[in-house]
C-alpha cells in the first residue's frame, strides 16, 4: 500500500502567504519560506506554493519564489500560478522546483499538458481543478476561481489523464476554506477513476475530514492550508491520528 501524503498549501499574494474562504476575503499568514520551512520540520510530506493573482509581469516573483524556497526546504514541492508555456515550467524546474501546478492555461490549451509532460516528466506535472457545484454537477473554473468554464469536472479528469498529467489536485471551491470537511462525493468520483494520484483540497477543518477524505474519497493525499497556518493541529497530530486507524504516513 502507497503511503497517504499530508501537504500543506501557501497560496502567496504580492510574495506574502494569505487565507480566505471560497477564494475571497483574503488574510495574512506569513511569509512563505519561513511557513515552508517550519511545515518541512514538523513532517510534512511535500509543498504547494500557488501564486494566486500571477500574470506574465509577475513570472520573475514566482521564479524568485522557487529558488527562494529550494535553498532552504529539502522537501519535495511544487509551484503553480500563472504558467502559461514549457518555456515557464522550465524556468521554474530549472530553480529547484520538483513540480509545477497547471490548472487555467491547461484548460485554454490542452495540448500544453501532453507537451509539458512529454518534456519534463509526466511526475512534474499536477493538473489542479477548482471546480464547484452548478445545478447538480461539478463545473471547472478558471482564473483563481473567477471564471466558470463548460468543463465537466469529471470529464476533465479523464482527459488530464490521457494528455499524460501525472497527477490531480482537486479543490472544491464550495468548501475552500469553510473547515466544514472535504467533498466526498466528487473527490470518490475522480479518485476512484483515475490511474493517478489525486490530492484532495477545499475544507479541511477538523482531524476526521482527512480520515474521510483518504478512505472514503478514495483520495492519494490530502492538502490544508488553514489549520496548519493558524495552529488549529499540526502535521504531527494529524499523521499520528491517522495511523491510529491504519492509514498509511509517512512517519
Amino acid at each position: 500500500m502507497l503511503t497517504k501524503r499530508i501537504i500543506p498549501c501557501l497560496d502567496v499574494k504580492e510574495g506574502r502567504v494569505v487565507k480566505g474562504i471560497h477564494f475571497e476575503d483574503l488574510r495574512d499568514a506569513g511569509d512563505p519560506v519561513e511557513l515552508g520551512l517550519q511545515y518541512n520540520n514538523q513532517g510534512a510530506d511535500e509543498l504547494v506554493f500557488l501564486d494566486i493573482t500571477a500574470s506574465a509581469q509577475k513570472r520573475k516573483t514566482t521564479k524568485e519564489l522557487a529558488r527562494r524556497v529550494a535553498q532552504r526546504i529539502f522537501i519535495p514541492f511544487t509551484i503553480g500560478g500563472g504558467i502559461k508555456s514549457t518555456e515557464d515550467i522550465k524556468v521554474i524546474l530549472e530553480n529547484g522546483a520538483d513540480k509545477v501546478a497547471l490548472n487555467t492555461h491547461a484548460v485554454l490549451n490542452p495540448e500544453m499538458i501532453k507537451k509539458a509532460a512529454e518534456i519534463f516528466g509526466s511526475q512534474c506535472i499536477v493538473v489542479a481543478m477548482d471546480v464547484k457545484k452548478i445545478k447538480g454537477s461539478w463545473k471547472v473554473f478558471i482564473y483563481g476561481g473567477k471564471q466558470e468554464t463548460e468543463l465537466d469536472a469529471w470529464e476533465w479528469s479523464q482527459r488530464i489523464v490521457r494528455y499524460g498529467a501525472g497527477e490531480i489536485l482537486l479543490t472544491s471551491m464550495d468548501r475552500d476554506g469553510t473547515n466544514q470537511g472535504f467533498d466526498l462525493e466528487i473527490t470518490r468520483k475522480i479518485s476512484s477513476s483515475v490511474p493517478i494520484p489525486v490530492i484532495a483540497s477545499g475544507g479541511g477543518g477538523e482531524l476526521v475530514h482527512f480520515k474521510q477524505a483518504l478512505q472514503e474519497g478514495e483520495a492519494d493525499a490530502v492538502l490544508a492550508a488553514s489549520v496548519f497556518h493558524y495552529g488549529k493541529f499540526s502535521i504531527k497530530e494529524l499523521k499520528d491520528f491517522l495511523a491510529e486507524y491504519n492509514i498509511e504516513v509517512r512517519r
